[in-house]
């Protein structure tokens, strides 16, 4: 089950977040997205669980508690779509 982790604090590494999921089940993969240029976090990150039922748990505990001061925004990832935003035509 992937798992959006949201509001993350720009100092929260993905070991703070692999030890946060653990306590729920078996984490196959953590990640905290990074500008690519800055190398700064961009506040989200993306958790893999080996189950549903684990995953599930997981949103459950930790959704709305706090990690290095911020609050966790948690739940079920998104399928990424092809249409990212709308179009970005129109006026000049």
């Amino acid at each position: 089950m992937n798992i959006y982790v949201g509001n993350l604090a720009s100092e929260v590494t993905e070991d703070d977040i692999r030890l946060a999921f653990e306590a729920f089940g078996k984490v196959d993969t953590a990640s905290v997205i990074k500008d690519k240029f800055s190398g700064q976090s961009k506040g989200f990150g993306f958790v893999e669980m080996a189950s549903k039922e684990e995953g599930q748990s997981a949103i459950e505990g930790l959704n709305g508690t706090e990690l290095k001061g911020k609050t966790l925004s948690v739940n079920e990832a998104r399928p990424r779509t092809e249409n990212r935003g709308g179009s970005r035509g129109g006026r000049r």
